[in-house]
């Protein structure tokens, strides 16, 4: 197990970013940038032994600072996904967030983590970043210090882990928002993908994407992925979040499970790459990229609609605006801390 530093270019403020590339015995290889804390790239063997990069991104910072609205491979939060009306309260008092999609706030506004340059240590097998989310970031209250180490382990899992504090009571749910296709990056389509969740239900959206609060059975419909089928195969139903989301982009209720316990499993045929996720999250969003519209990336790529799918372990969208969600409240000094888990085979 390796970790080699390079430099990546300086970003807009004259500040020098780094790549870490993290290597196992087996081959495969993540690289990270202090840059967002960003997923840069992610190598894994297929069914012939051959490295395929299955992350979307960009060949440079600026490309990163300036034209990352995919958010590929950043680390979104203090509040991943939308907030609606762009506003929390919290003990009494209302906190205003940027307003950045329709009345709405996403992924916690324009000029988040995912821009930012985080503080870098190197570990034996493993990059940890760190920041301090100042009092009033995002429009939210407390000084919040938090970190997100990037793990390789020997039986080829990426593990992201999140560890945070605030000195005020604030709402956290972060995530990493990396899009994968498990047949590399010549691939222009994930529909042909056979993806397994175990959720027996999914949050309920608005025309604006912002929860109502319903939880809603997927028994029946195209959201029910209980038994493996292809990406594809019912996206282009006319069922009402389909046709709101323009194909999948909805957070899916994970049934009780361990952390341990694979909550999704999509495989590609064609590679022969299986990946499954681990989280100790109750939710995850699946998006299925019906808006990358052909956005320029790596090595002259051009990322087409549906060309990659997304895996955003969190707390349930909006949660601070429904009681009958899981909380994403985070007590002044108590621990933020979560996992989640990315790991490979070959099928």
């Amino acid at each position: 197990m390796a970790v080699v530093k390079k430099e990546f270019g300086k970003n807009s403020k004259g500040e020098l970013a780094h790549l870490y590339e993290i290597t196992n015995a087996a081959g495969m290889k993540a690289i990270v940038t202090d840059f967002g804390a960003t997923l840069h790239s992610l190598y894994v063997p297929d069914k012939d032994g051959q490295l395929r990069d299955v992350v979307w991104g960009y060949d440079t910072v600026k490309e990163y600072e300036i034209d990352n609205g995919p958010f590929f491979g950043a680390t979104v939060g203090r509040i991943a996904n939308r907030v609606g009306g762009a506003m929390v309260t919290i003990n009494g008092v209302d906190y205003q967030m940027p307003v950045n999609e329709r009345t709405n706030c996403l992924h916690s506004g324009p000029e988040c983590y995912h821009v930012r340059m985080w503080d870098t240590e190197i570990l034996e097998n493993a990059v940890k970043f760190s920041i301090l989310s100042p009092d009033g970031d995002q429009g939210l209250p407390g000084n919040f210090n938090v970190s997100v180490i990037y793990t390789l382990t020997e039986d080829n899992g990426l593990k992201i882990t999140y560890d945070g504090i605030s000195d005020k009571d604030t709402y956290v749910s972060m995530t990493n928002h990396s899009y994968f296709n498990l047949n590399g990056e010549k691939s222009d389509s994930i529909l042909e993908h056979e993806l397994w969740v175990d959720a027996d239900a999914f949050t309920r959206v608005s025309n604006e994407m912002i929860s109502t609060g319903e939880i809603l059975d997927v028994t029946g419909t195209a959201m029910d992925f209980r038994t493996p089928k292809a990406i594809g195969r019912d996206i282009n139903n006319e069922e009402e979040p389909l046709m709101i989301g323009g194909g999948y982009d909805h957070n899916w209720v994970i049934n009780e499970h361990a952390a341990e316990k694979a909550i999704v499993k999509i495989t590609s045929a064609e590679s022969g790459i299986a990946m499954e996720v681990f989280t100790d999250y109750p939710g995850i969003q699946i998006y299925t990229g019906n808006f990358l519209c052909d956005k320029p990336g790596k090595r002259g790529r051009i990322y087409p609609n549906r060309s990659g799918v997304a895996f955003e372990t969190q707390q349930f969208p909006d949660a601070m605006h429904h009681e009958n969600f899981p909380s994403a409240l985070v007590k002044a000094g108590e621990k933020f801390h979560t996992e989640t888990e990315y790991k490979f085979s070959v099928k």
